[in-house]
């Protein structure tokens, strides 16, 4: 029912969103033809504007890189399907040009933003890296006879997908991945699997939510599982492929993201306002690029959303070691071979400090060597793969983690020297802890 009500009133408000885009577009040409900008021309236009920017789309954006930098020459990128399932594409941005570069498997959240969200993080990592990213589809375009989705197929097509690239690859894993991901490579792991990675980075993800919790986190724990079924899963309505198919829907799921944060969401579009006013047109088109990626959502399937807060945020079974894969257990100790590499944001108010670290605990048989943990200062959950810091710094960081453990241990081409994660090293929070870090 509540899924049916948003559809209604997003229908109901088309032709009026299409109405006030057709008087900006007016107004932009009568300001533009004039030599006077009547004050309330301005306004008004920036009012019919923000109103007509305001609405959802349930389509995701493109990824729009057609080239990439590498060296002194510019190589055209072309995103082929490298394999294809009902629920979700392992998208290759192919170079056009014989370049050996590590292979790395960057795995998208599900967690009601396209993989699109990782749009930057895809462009720093392409001059050095042969990318494919997890393109997960849209849930409410999924028909029925497709079947379910839950964490068990979230981890099966992570192993498939690393063996569609071949052995020798590497896995990144943003933000809630990273527990399927580390499912995954165990599991690849302890089968001899010949595909399983090289290394595995794990950013921002809620290994262990025991370890500083946030609001997020508490959220969870604040109501059964039941109720979270009853309050925030919805049919998908008639007339979309995946009519019926139960989920949870994205538009919760962004209400639920901006609530957290509603003073800034709130002061962002005043000062948009002000920016369509005055004419900043840069400012403006930069608002209009993250509001219009913010507000691309998708739906999650219902059996996804609901194992995954039991699993992984009620339960805490990965790091209490009962998390378990179809009638299998998850034993992160098989992992032998696989470099682990992990990385926080200081400010995170998603994955709390010291929650992505919990995996260096977990595989405690990876050798020291094979381990590096960096956190860092002065970014939040979003700055851990965006902006300029994740350029600067944090991308650096691990290009030269991916390099050394696909040329050898020991070998690297610049940058930071890797501070070891010893026994009993990792996972440590509170005051007095030890936080190994890559140095600078």
């Amino acid at each position: 029912m509540l899924y049916d009500l948003y559809q209604a009133q997003a229908d109901f408000l088309i032709p009026f969103r299409e109405a006030a885009r057709f008087g900006a577009g007016l107004a932009q040409l009568w300001e533009t033809g004039c030599c006077a900008r009547p004050p309330l021309l301005r306004h008004l236009r920036a009012t019919w504007s923000l109103f007509a920017e305001a609405g959802l789309t349930h389509r995701r954006p493109s990824f729009g890189i057609a080239a990439v930098d590498i060296g002194n020459r510019v190589v055209d990128v072309v995103e082929e399907a490298a394999d294809d399932t009902p629920f979700g594409t392992l998208l290759h941005f192919r170079k056009n040009a014989a370049v050996a570069q590590p292979r790395v498997l960057l795995v998208a959240p599900m967690s009601g933003h396209f993989a699109t969200l990782l749009r930057n993080t895809v462009e720093v990592m392409l001059p050095e890296h042969d990318v494919y990213i997890t393109d997960w589809k849209n849930a409410r375009d999924i028909p029925l006879d497709a079947g379910a989705f839950g964490l068990d197929e979230f981890v099966s097509h992570l192993i498939r997908f690393l063996e569609v690239i071949g052995p020798g690859a590497h896995i990144v894993a943003v933000c809630q991945p990273a527990v399927p991901a580390l499912a995954a490579v165990a599991l690849m792991a302890e089968a001899g699997n010949p595909a399983q990675p090289r290394s595995m980075t794990l950013m921002a993800g809620p290994i262990d939510t025991r370890m500083n919790p946030t609001n997020v986190n508490d959220l969870a724990m604040s109501r059964p599982i039941a109720w979270f079924e009853k309050n925030l899963i919805s049919a998908v309505p008639w007339g979309f492929p995946g009519a019926r198919r139960r989920v949870y829907p994205g538009f919760l799921q962004l209400a639920a993201f901006i609530s957290m944060n509603l003073d800034r969401h709130v002061t962002a579009h005043i000062t948009q306002f002000r920016n369509l006013v005055g004419g900043d047109q840069s400012s403006a088109e930069a608002h209009r690029r993250f509001y219009g990626e913010y507000g691309a959502v998708m739906d999650l399937p219902a059996e996804f959303y609901l194992q995954t807060v039991k699993t992984v945020f009620q339960d805490h079974a990965l790091p209490k070691g009962e998390m378990m894969y179809r009638d299998r257990p998850i034993d992160p100790e098989q992992i032998r071979r696989v470099a682990l590499f992990t990385v926080e944001g200081e400010f995170d108010d998603i994955s709390g400090v010291g929650q992505t670290e919990a995996a260096h605990r977990l595989c405690a048989n990876i050798p020291p060597e094979r381990k590096a943990h960096w956190m860092q200062p002065g970014v939040g959950h979003y700055g851990v793969f965006n902006g300029s810091r994740f350029r600067a710094e944090i991308a650096p960081r691990i290009a030269d983690f991916i390099l050394s453990m696909s040329q050898g241990a020991g070998t690297k081409r610049r940058g930071p020297a890797m501070r070891q994660i010893g026994d009993g090293e990792a996972g440590r929070t509170g005051n007095g802890a030890t936080r190994a870090q890559v140095r600078a």
